[in-house]
């Protein structure tokens, strides 16, 4: 099977959290607190989906397989939409709209600060993922997006600060950002080095980058 025809079925499996989670509720099977149990899967699966947009680029070079990068987009759209999840379920289940609690809630608490934060980072990245936004913001498009390292990192400190205790899951979830992190520096750092110093000639660099 080509790589191509494996869009769609990524595009159903990005869905399977979603389904798990209305096929629990449709048979009563969220637990006492089903609101909590809705609230902790789609903040963990806005996560998650963030994290492997960003592991797509490593993971293309280091493995060659250059057509991953025809996934990010996708993958990233669902870190949005479960992220809308989670905040709907947070001001609809959970705080009824009330807007002066959501309002004491996001100044007050700082695990929410740092929810809320991840989220409102993460809304001009969805509204600039089509090709027309592409085309029409040109280099700046790239420096904006970048904004999904800060929603990510927000998105960890909003786990850690939420658990409190028991903070080895939220850690994994670090680590893997470090990670991440890590190898755009590494790579950011090799292209400094090696980037020729103006009024230096370097005829090797290009002859190399020729071939």
């Amino acid at each position: 099977m080509k790589p191509k025809y494996f869009k769609p079925l990524v595009f159903v499996a990005c869905l399977i959290p979603l389904f798990r989670l209305a096929w629990k509720a449709f048979n009563a099977e969220l637990g006492a607190n089903p609101i909590q149990v809705i609230t902790f899967s789609t903040g963990t699966w806005t996560l998650v989906f963030l994290l492997v947009t960003l592991s797509i680029t490593p993971l293309r070079k280091l493995t060659k397989q250059y057509w991953l990068i025809q996934y990010r987009r996708m993958l990233g759209l669902f870190a949005f939409f479960y992220g809308c999840l989670h905040f709907t379920t947070y001001i609809w289940l959970d705080q009824f709209f009330d807007l002066h609690s959501i309002y004491k809630d996001i100044y007050k608490r700082p695990f929410i600060t740092a929810g809320f934060t991840a989220f409102v980072l993460m809304v001009p990245l969805a509204l600039t993922s089509t090709q027309w936004a592409i085309r029409k913001l040109g280099k700046r498009w790239q420096r904006l997006h970048r904004l999904i390292y800060c929603s990510a990192a927000a998105g960890v400190v909003h786990y850690i600060w939420l658990v409190k205790k028991d903070v080895r899951v939220p850690v994994i979830y670090a680590v893997v950002l470090g990670m991440l992190l890590l190898y755009r520096l590494i790579v950011w750092y090799r292209k400094q080095v090696t980037r020729p110093k103006e009024g230096v000639s370097r005829p090797w660099l290009y002859s190399a980058s020729l071939e």
